[in-house]
Formats: C-alpha cells, sequence, structure tokens
C-alpha cells in the first residue's frame, strides 16, 4: 500500500458492534503541490463473494429473495431484495466461500465457479471487495432446500427465473441490488445463454 500523496495516516475506531468502522485522519497532497488534512470513516466487513447460478438449457437463473433492513430504512417499502447468492469470506478463499454459500443458500451443490471479477461495491465508505462469479446449476445438483445458515437468521427463498425475466427486472426495478445487476449484465454482455 503505497502512494506519495497519502501521509500521517491515523486510523481510530469508532465501533466493533456488528463490523469495524474506523474513522482515518490523514494528509493528502492536491494537484497544486499543498497538503490538506482530510477524515474519512470506513466500515470493515471484510470481503464478499457473489455468483449468478445459471442453466443454459432451461435459459434460468437461480436469485434470492431476503429481508434488508438497510433498504428496508431507506425507502424500500418491505425491505425485502431479489439477489444472487452472496456471502462474506469469513477466512475462506473466494472461490470455497461462494461454493459453501450457494449450497446453504440456494441448496445447490456447485464444483465448478468461474470468476468473471472483483469490484469494490462502495469505494467512499466500505473496504469490501466483492468476486463475483458465474456457475452451472442443474436439477440433480440440488441437494437441499437452502434457505440459508440456520444460525445465521437469513430466511431466504430461493427463485429460479428465466434469464429474460430476470433481465427485464432490472429495468421495472424489482432488482435493485448492484451485484445482482451486474452479473445478470455481464451474462448477457458475455452471450452465455447464446452460445
Amino acid at each position: 500500500m503505497k502512494n506519495d500523496r497519502v501521509r500521517n495516516i491515523k486510523k481510530e475506531l469508532l465501533s466493533d458492534n456488528w463490523y469495524t468502522l474506523n474513522k482515518f485522519t490523514f494528509e493528502y497532497q492536491k494537484e497544486d503541490g499543498s497538503w490538506e488534512e482530510q477524515q474519512r470513516e470506513a466500515y470493515d466487513r471484510g470481503n464478499g463473494a457473489a455468483i449468478l447460478l445459471y442453466n443454459k438449457e432451461k435459459g434460468t437463473v437461480i436469485l434470492t429473495k431476503q429481508f434488508r433492513m438497510p433498504t428496508y430504512v431507506n425507502g424500500n417499502e418491505d425491505g425485502m431484495m431479489i439477489e444472487v447468492c452472496a456471502g462474506l469470506l469469513d477466512g475462506d478463499n473466494p472461490e470455497d466461500c461462494i461454493r459453501k454459500e450457494t449450497e446453504e443458500e440456494t441448496g445447490y451443490r456447485i464444483e465448478n465457479v468461474q470468476k468473471v471479477m472483483e469490484t469494490y461495491m462502495s469505494p467512499g465508505s466500505v473496504t469490501e471487495i466483492l468476486y463475483l462469479f458465474l456457475g452451472v446449476y442443474e436439477d440433480q445438483m440440488k441437494v437441499n432446500e437452502g434457505g440459508g445458515a440456520a444460525d445465521e437468521t437469513e430466511n431466504i427463498e430461493v427463485l429460479e427465473y428465466s434469464f429474460e425475466d430476470a433481465l427485464a427486472m432490472i429495468s421495472t426495478g424489482a432488482i435493485k441490488d448492484s451485484k445482482t445487476i451486474i452479473l445478470l449484465q455481464y451474462a448477457a454482455l458475455s452471450g452465455i445463454f447464446n452460445n
């Protein structure tokens, strides 16, 4: 981590209740060469992984639906979000994490995953890197009903949509989750259902 335009970084812990919120005070060198003091808060919840499960033969994708309190308190009327399967790494590598999350959340046991990119979802305030994947699912891969880990109070509903319907849900506002939008649009641009 080296940027010659940043110096004198001071870190102050503000909260470690759920994840970690730190306040950073630092000096930043502006274009004119002068230095100014800045302060930023950064929320550290760890890195995560997300996957779009797709079945080319059926022309379908697997998504999940669950209550998200932060969206509920910020205008999402019922707080429910339709999303791709995702989870925090919790010490796992991204590939192992997403295979485990896929089985917990959707009930599908998958082996092969294809990493498509890494992204910072909210770089102005959250440290998280999200690793995005595609994975093929077939009906015989279903090993349980999914729904999430019992100890994580997730209450996840597993949904299967045609790829076209899922894409259309972006335009109608039924899908507002950015990782889901990115992966659906990536699938459309890469033509995985056309090959």
